[in-house]
C-alpha cells in the first residue's frame, strides 16, 4: 500500500512539473508578444492588433496564475480559475473602450503591420496550442489555460483577415469589426471560464 501511495505521488509531481515546465514556455512567449503587438498596434493605428496584444498580456497574467497554483488544491485552482475570467473580462472592457475611440475618430491602419505582426502572432499562439494540447484534460487550470490558447489562434487570423480587408477597401471598418468580435470573445470566455470554475467550487467544497 505504501509503494502504491508512493508511485501515485511520483506521478503528480511528475506531472506537475511538466505543467510548470509548459507553463513557463507559454508566459514567455505570450509576454513577448504582447510587447511587440502593442507597440505595432500604437505604431500602426489598428485596434484589432490592439485588442489582440491586450489578449497575449491577459493570457500571460493567466498563465503566472496557473504557475502560482499548478502544485495547489483542487479549489485554489477553481478560485485563480475565477481570477482568469475577472482578468478576460477586465480585458474584454479595455478593448471596448478602444472601440469607442476608434469609433469617433477612426484612422485607416497601417495594413501591412497588421498582417506581418498579426502571422507572427498565429506562428507563437500555434506553439503554444501544441504545447497545451497535452495538458488540455488534466485539469481545470490547464483546461482553462488551453481555452484562452485557442482563442488566441482565432483572434490571430481575425487580425489577418482585417489586414486583407482593410487593404482592399482602405477603411478602417474591418479593423473595428475585428476589434469588436475579440472583444466579444473576451467576454464570452470569461462567462465560460467562471461558470465552470464555480461548478468545480461547488464540488469541493461539497
Amino acid at each position: 500500500m505504501d509503494e502504491c501511495c508512493a508511485d501515485k505521488s511520483s506521478a503528480l509531481t511528475r506531472l506537475r512539473d511538466r505543467q510548470a515546465a509548459t507553463l513557463r514556455v507559454v508566459l514567455f512567449l505570450n509576454a513577448g508578444m504582447f510587447a511587440v503587438e502593442f507597440v505595432t498596434g500604437l505604431l500602426a493605428g489598428s485596434v484589432a492588433l490592439l485588442s489582440d496584444s491586450l489578449d497575449m498580456l491577459g493570457d500571460a497574467l493567466v498563465y503566472g496564475f496557473s504557475l502560482y497554483v499548478v502544485n495547489r488544491s483542487a479549489v485554489w485552482k477553481a478560485r485563480v480559475a475565477l481570477a482568469k475570467a475577472a482578468v478576460m473580462g477586465l480585458f474584454g472592457a479595455v478593448v471596448l473602450g478602444q472601440l469607442i475611440f476608434k469609433l469617433v475618430h477612426p484612422e485607416v491602419p497601417h495594413f501591412v503591420a497588421m498582417g506581418v505582426v498579426g502571422a507572427l502572432a498565429f506562428v507563437v499562439n500555434g506553439v503554444c496550442f501544441g504545447l497545451l494540447w497535452q495538458h488540455r484534460a488534466e485539469d481545470i487550470n490547464m483546461r482553462s489555460v488551453w481555452l484562452c490558447s485557442r482563442n488566441d489562434l482565432i483572434a490571430n487570423l481575425s487580425v489577418l483577415f482585417a489586414a486583407l480587408a482593410v487593404w482592399q477597401v482602405q477603411s478602417p471598418w474591418p479593423d473595428i469589426l475585428v476589434g469588436a468580435f475579440i472583444c466579444a470573445m473576451f467576454m464570452r470566455s470569461a462567462l465560460a471560464v467562471a461558470r465552470e470554475a464555480h461548478d468545480e467550487l461547488r464540488v469541493s467544497q461539497a
